[in-house]
């Protein structure tokens, strides 16, 4: 189960708050963190469910696995009102940060971030986390102007949506990270082409799933 003082603080609104709301304990039942839900119009309608392991790794393998478990968990409370293409995915290198400790972990890497309220005349920053603190993000700003503070504090609780952005520091890291915790497992290394395509190094997450009539 996800650490309950960890929950996440970047959450779902409508269909796709349902939607978590019957896949989160599922998901962590399996051994899995929710990471993600969003509901698109793409293929007539598409529900994306992001999740990964606890160590942010994701396989192909976990995703056909959360899969079955979710297919079922949605079949019976049927919470979307219409046919719906159930797709699985990985958070991919430049994820959503949706917990203290994304922020936390990612500390020292280049992220996004857009607030529901004005910090400083501003819902919009962009910089390198430098952590959390006191129930605020701190992100220093690469655009801050001579006499400006360079290092924001954003509530947690007012932040909409927050990603990594995708350099080449981040993908070095998020590659190694992902080689380190599998062989912490004692995985069989796989080559790096398989590596980068789990992690969705073309900006495109793992997915499996099938259209499912309702």
């Amino acid at each position: 189960m996800a650490d309950t003082a960890d929950r996440r603080v970047v959450t779902e609104s409508g269909v796709a708050a349902r939607v978590a709301t019957i896949v989160e304990p599922v998901i962590e039942d399996l051994g899995y963190v929710l990471v993600r839900v969003k509901v698109t119009g793409l293929n007539g309608c598409t529900v994306q469910i992001m999740a990964e392991r606890p160590d942010g790794t994701m396989t192909v393998d976990d995703c056909e696995t959360i899969s079955r478990a979710v297919s079922l968990a949605l079949d019976v409370d049927d919470p979307v009102d219409r046919a719906y293409h159930l797709e699985i995915s990985s958070p991919g290198i430049d994820r959503p940060l949706v917990r203290a400790s994304d922020f936390t972990r990612w500390a020292d890497y280049e992220a996004k971030v857009e607030l529901n309220a004005l910090v400083s005349g501003r819902r919009k920053y962009r910089g390198v986390l430098r952590g959390v603190d006191d129930g605020q993000v701190l992100i220093e700003r690469l655009d801050a102007a001579a006499g400006e503070e360079r290092v924001a504090r954003l509530p947690l609780s007012d932040i909409l949506e927050a990603r990594l952005l995708l350099t080449d520091a981040v993908i070095a890291e998020a590659l190694r990270r992902d080689k380190a915790a599998r062989h912490a497992r004692g995985e069989v290394e796989e080559d790096d082409a398989d590596v980068d395509a789990e992690f969705g190094g073309d900006g495109a997450a793992d997915t499996s799933g099938q259209g499912r009539p309702h």
